[in-house]
């Protein structure tokens, strides 16, 4: 059974989220959903693609892709896994929770990256194999 299109709609279903944190001033949650929005719908390509993906950093999941990858595409990436750890963990930061780390600025940018990044997976997932 191809559980790309689950995996896809569950990153869709996460981007929505990030959007909906940022506009409540959740701006941690925003960008960790923005990453992980961005993950799994990597994870969804690998499998239409028929591999298998187990990582949890983007720009080495989009590496591991059979296909071209644009490069800024891959530097957006590599911004959304900076968010994966530090949005997450108290002690990330030499101090102040990770609250006070995040705000409007980050959490646009966040979704933004992974708006990109969804939408390519969704094209490449459209197209013909």
């Amino acid at each position: 059974m191809n559980r790309a299109p689950d995996r896809l709609q569950q990153a869709e279903s996460d981007l929505e989220m990030a959007k909906i944190a940022a506009q409540a001033g959740r701006h941690k949650w925003a960008c960790f959903a923005a990453q992980q929005a961005a993950e799994k719908a990597v994870k969804a390509l690998h499998l239409h693609l028929g591999q298998e993906a187990w990582r949890q950093l983007v720009v080495l999941l989009l590496a591991e892709l059979p296909i071209a990858v644009p490069p800024l595409l891959v530097e957006k990436a590599r911004s959304l896994d900076a968010l994966y750890v530090p949005t997450r963990y108290p002690d990330a930061f030499p101090a102040g929770a990770p609250v006070e780390h995040y705000g409007p600025l980050q959490s646009q940018e966040a979704i933004a990256y992974a708006s990109q990044i969804v939408a390519f997976v969704r094209a490449q997932m459209a197209e013909p194999r």
